[in-house]
């Protein structure tokens, strides 16, 4: 029973004591100004934007290497990062700029390899990871792999 007691009279000590500032006198607006700025500056985010989101290689022969260059804007407010770069697959291999920051406005290039395997028409992704707002992007090769005339 006394602990009861001592525990509500410890409670209602608290209640009194720490509740009798009114907390939002004590908010500087200069405080407010500044916290709203950083907010802001916050949702800035870079934008990737390719030159060309996808190409076609055309018709090739099975096992045959191929390349394309993806080149690329920062067209958004802040600095672009990127880091990492990945297929749908292992015959396809993207080259993208490691540790490097693209400045708002300026360009890069991104190197996409493709070793002619599969048959018929193939379309591979490449995914592209990025400070950018939704943190992923997409890229995409196509070919018609014709069947090696030599295979039985």
């Amino acid at each position: 029973m006394k602990k009861t007691i001592l525990m509500f009279a410890a409670v209602g000590a608290m209640l009194f004591t720490g509740c009798k500032d009114n907390a939002s006198e004590k908010v500087k607006a200069e405080n407010v100004e500044a916290s709203a700025e950083r907010d802001a500056k916050e949702t800035v985010y870079p934008e990737i934007t390719f030159e060309e989101t996808e190409f076609d290689f055309g018709n090739i022969a099975k096992g045959t290497n191929v390349e394309h260059v993806f080149k690329f804007t920062n067209t958004g407010d802040a600095p672009l990062v990127i880091t990492n770069a990945s297929s749908s697959c292992g015959c396809t291999v993207p080259t993208y700029p490691k540790n490097e920051t693209i400045s708002p406005g300026e360009s890069s290039e991104m190197l996409v390899k493709f070793n002619g395997s599969g048959n018929g028409q193939v379309t591979k992704t490449v995914t592209v990871s990025a400070n950018t707002e939704s943190g992923k992007e997409q890229i995409k090769i196509k070919a018609f792999v014709e069947a090696d005339e030599n295979a039985s």
